[in-house]
């Protein structure tokens, strides 16, 4: 029976210097729930020169992770490095020392955590990322453990809180789109270079986390169907407003016994689904569950201590499979096969903004390009565009499939009277 854990937490940035916050004031609390100490024995820095506002004792620093990787007295690897290569490489060194790991790196997750996971059986270790999705939510250990017993339908959720910080200034200040950008940037939101956030790449990560926990299936990244917010124009949320939905920037997973669809971009959500309501910087995840039903996890989906708080909770659940001496003992392998659903099995509604000239026979040809394509239209309107000679038509789609979606567009582009298109996913909830 051990009678301390020892860590080395490779990363002191800003989700790890949390790590060491919480795991430093919270001494008597995890010493009560565990019955023996917990400390820090080792960190890993890059710049040993760097003025850091911690109270760890500067001893515990170094610059070589492989003072970390070999020292046998650490039972713990805590990976907040960021990046993929080597943090990756890291990873996978430590299960083989045989080392239990916890990381809340997303991207490494979604590019390798599938083969890392397979390493962690092999090795009987524990491999826990809890903070790679959604920060402080617990979302992970909900479907590990709480939805253990039930079956997964669909889920869908604000995974990302840059870009839903920006469509919530959007819709509730006015702002255009540039400027929202400018606002989160300066607050801290957003990087210096956002694209990651706004082009959903970010969202796209953890969506396949997600996924491939939900189905037991592997999901991989290029699994999933990315549209990031860049092109939303003026006036696109008066327009969800206009139709009683709300602009959101949305995860979704769906699995029936045609496949699978992952899909991350801009959709109109219902004003009544409870999603429309996550606003600023909070994420939020919605789980549909055969037994369950209906249910939903919300909270900071970033941020240094929230994201903390679930990096330490996986590593009190790594001391007590060491101190247990049942680490490694949960299978991670996928059951089902991977079976992801192609364009024209992928349905839904599509709202289709236009603007055309201003010209007899215009509509006629709009609608027949739908009828063409076995598109049926649940509503068409018009509006002025406010240059002479122009208007501006939304059409909405009923329920089809995205191919025929896609074949809709390009015959819309080779129309004259076309002047520009853009299109936005509907009403997910239905």
């Amino acid at each position: 029976m051990k009678n301390e854990i020892s860590i080395g937490l490779l990363g002191l940035g800003t989700v790890g210097s949390g790590v060491a916050t919480i795991l430093q004031q919270h001494q008597q609390d995890m010493h009560h729930k565990l019955g023996v100490p917990v400390s820090i024995k080792k960190v890993l820095i890059k710049d040993e020169n760097k003025e850091r506002f911690t109270t760890l004792d500067s001893n515990v620093f170094t610059t070589d992770v492989h003072e970390i990787l070999n020292d046998p007295t650490i039972d713990i690897i805590v990976e907040v490095m960021g990046g993929i290569e080597e943090a990756k490489q890291a990873i996978e060194n430590a299960l083989r020392a045989g080392k239990q790991v916890v990381t809340a790196n997303k991207d490494v997750m979604a590019e390798y955590g599938h083969e890392l996971l397979k390493l962690a059986d092999a090795k009987k270790c524990d491999l826990f990322y809890e903070a790679s999705v959604a920060g402080g939510i617990p979302i992970i250990r909900t479907l590990e453990d709480g939805l253990a017993s039930d079956r997964i339908s669909s889920l869908m959720g604000i995974v990302n809180g840059t870009t839903n910080f920006i469509l919530t200034k959007m819709r509730q200040e006015n702002m255009s789109y540039e400027v929202a950008l400018a606002e989160a940037t300066r607050l801290g939101y957003a990087e210096v270079d956002p694209s990651a956030d706004v082009d959903g790449v970010d969202a796209a990560r953890k969506m396949v986390i997600l996924s491939s926990l939900a189905f037991s299936t592997e999901v991989h990244l290029s699994d999933v169907l990315v549209r990031g917010m860049k092109d939303i124009r003026d006036g696109d949320m008066e327009l969800s407003e206009g139709f009683g939905y709300t602009m959101k920037m949305v995860g979704s997973s769906k699995k029936n016994e045609g496949g699978i669809e992952v899909a991350v971009e801009p959709v109109f959500l219902a004003n009544s689904h409870l999603l429309a309501s996550v606003n600023n910087e909070f994420n939020a995840v919605y789980i549909y569950g055969d037994a369950v039903g209906e249910t939903m996890l919300y909270g900071p989906g970033a941020g240094s201590l929230p994201t903390a708080t679930s990096v330490v909770s996986d590593i009190i659940a790594a001391c007590r499979n060491l101190l247990l001496e049942v680490n490694g003992k949960r299978l991670h392998a996928a059951q089902h096969e991977r079976v992801i659903k192609s364009a024209n099995r992928r349905y839904a509604k599509y709202f289709h903004r236009l603007l055309v000239k201003d010209e007899v026979g215009v509509l006629s040809n709009l609608t027949a390009i739908y009828s063409n394509h076995n598109a049926s239209l649940q509503s068409v309107k018009q509006h002025p565009a406010g240059n002479e000679g122009m208007a501006e038509i939304i059409l909405v789609t009923h329920k089809i499939s995205r191919q025929q979606h896609l074949d809709v567009i390009e015959d819309l582009k080779g129309l004259a009277s076309v002047i520009s298109h853009y299109r936005i996913e509907g009403d997910e909830s239905e």
